[in-house]
């Protein structure tokens, strides 16, 4: 007997096992089974963490429910939707880590969670908004800034064990859909003119190819938040909210923007430095 038929053997058995449950189980749902490498051995772990995956379904919900309002004409519930995935989708893995409750469950549905929230819903929401009427381009531009979200999730899912935490290679899909949410969110009330309508779907190819760049971005991975801090940098924490507060959709433009042009910015930095060198 060779290796491939004993290996097709043992997946029969496992089939054969699954249909030979006791029909008194309430619901045909197994327990979910993590195999990790903890101190080199490994180690299976049964269900899943709730406290971290429950950050992650809000993050869900919120992008789902931006979706559904932009169908309905209300844009700017649909804007401020996206940045609450936003503050949720950064929750999760923040508390995953502080409570040690990291796991690969938690990645997969993490990524999942974000091609929706960062991916499909701020396509959907922008299409609604105003790029309908470019019809078939409109469609396109949306769709060409989805695909590159997923582009940009898979790269990221494949390198999470090799990267640098401390930075993101390409435009993160959360940061990219900040300067989505709040285009909208300033203009939610507006009549969009035709250049205006070329300009977002322009914008929208820029984000894309951000996205699935090989530029470098702050990940902001390694600020401390269990550390001491001065009494100056709490200051400048309390006057960043004071401004976000005043005006959010404009300054959060106005930090979407200069977030995004910084790994532009550094590359055209790095070039000059090299060549003066």
């Amino acid at each position: 007997m060779t290796k491939n038929d004993t290996a097709d053997q043992a997946k029969v058995h496992s089939i054969d096992d699954r249909l030979s449950q006791d029909v008194s189980d309430p619901l045909p749902v197994d327990e979910h089974v993590e195999e990790v490498f903890d101190g080199g051995k490994k180690v299976s772990y049964k269900k899943v963490y709730l406290l971290p995956n429950l950050f992650t379904t809000g993050a869900l919900f919120s992008g789902f429910y931006a979706i559904i309002v932009s169908m309905l004409g209300q844009f700017e519930a649909a804007a401020i939707a996206i940045f609450a995935a936003m503050i949720l989708d950064g929750l999760d893995g923040r508390v995953a880590r502080l409570t040690n409750t990291s796991s690969s469950f938690g990645l997969q549905y993490d990524s999942l969670a974000d091609m929706v929230s960062f991916g499909v819903a701020p396509a959907i929401v922008v299409l609604n908004w105003g790029l309908l009427s470019l019809g078939k381009m409109g469609w396109a531009v949306s769709f060409a800034y989805t695909a590159c979200a997923a582009l940009r999730l898979a790269r990221f899912n494949t390198q999470t064990k090799f990267a640098d935490k401390r930075f993101f290679i390409g435009l993160a899909s959360p940061a990219a859909a900040a300067m989505i949410a709040s285009i909208v969110w300033v203009w939610h009330d507006v009549a969009i003119s035709m250049p205006m309508k070329l300009m977002v779907a322009f914008s929208m190819i820029v984000l894309g190819l951000l996205m699935v760049s090989n530029l470098t971005y702050n990940s902001f991975k390694g600020i401390d938040l269990k550390g001491r801090v001065s009494f100056a940098a709490m200051l400048l924490v309390i006057f960043i909210f004071v401004l976000v507060v005043s005006n959010p959709s404009v300054v959060l433009l106005v930090i979407a923007l200069l977030y995004s042009l910084s790994g532009p910015s550094l590359w055209i930095w790095q070039r000059i430095r090299s060549a003066k060198a």
